[in-house]
């Protein structure tokens, strides 16, 4: 996934922004149920490598800040880990479905109603509650942690572990690095730009 944060006027929420929109274009792509298994496959490899990041930076950095900062910022959070939850359950079947399984395309249609909800709900409320609340400066700097935590956690679902902080902001590091070494075995990509390399091998 690209990278918006390299510039420091990006903060938590436009790199957030940019992780829903990349999202969505592999979300749309594998609507349209067109290529290769192998080809949808990777595909959902790399929409649930990119919605599990998403979601630990989000979880570790972000919704402390809405629990902080708004004042039902703990309701609010709270909704948002148990849509998380779902998604990472339907994600953990996923995973193990093959795209020649009726349950591939069930399960899908299932994980993109739930991701386009709750981005709906975190840009259309969320977001725009979060920055009016927040010190720029802090966003700015959560910004450079959310960027670090997707560059060494988790890109596989793991729905028994912690969502709050600081076990699952402890715990990221050693799940991404389990995670990345059967990634690298496997074969599985994990992101677009990796997926396009390939491609043009």
């Amino acid at each position: 996934m690209t990278n918006p944060a390299a510039a420091d006027d990006h903060d938590a929420v436009d790199i957030l922004v940019a992780d829903h929109r990349e999202i969505e274009a592999v979300l749309v792509e594998l609507a349209t149920r067109r290529g290769t298994p192998e080809h949808r496959r990777h595909l959902v490899d790399v929409v649930i490598a990119e919605l599990v990041r998403h979601t630990v930076a989000e979880e570790a950095y972000v919704y402390p800040i809405a629990r902080k900062a708004l004042p039902d910022g703990d309701e609010i959070a709270d909704r948002e880990i148990a849509e998380h939850a779902d998604a990472e359950r339907t994600m953990k079947e996923l995973e193990s479905t093959e795209p020649s399984d009726p349950r591939f395309d069930e399960l899908l249609a299932q994980l993109t109603s739930t991701v386009r909800h709750h981005v709906a709900d975190e840009e259309k409320e969320l977001f725009p509650r979060l920055r009016a609340a927040t010190a720029r400066e802090e966003l700015v700097e959560a910004a450079a942690r959310v960027t670090a935590i997707k560059d060494i956690g988790p890109t596989r679902p793991h729905p028994g572990s912690p969502d709050n902080p600081p076990a699952n902001r402890l715990l990221a590091p050693g799940i991404g690095l389990v995670d990345r070494l059967r990634d690298a075995l496997s074969g599985r990509p994990t992101s677009m730009d990796e997926l396009r390399d390939r491609q043009q091998r």
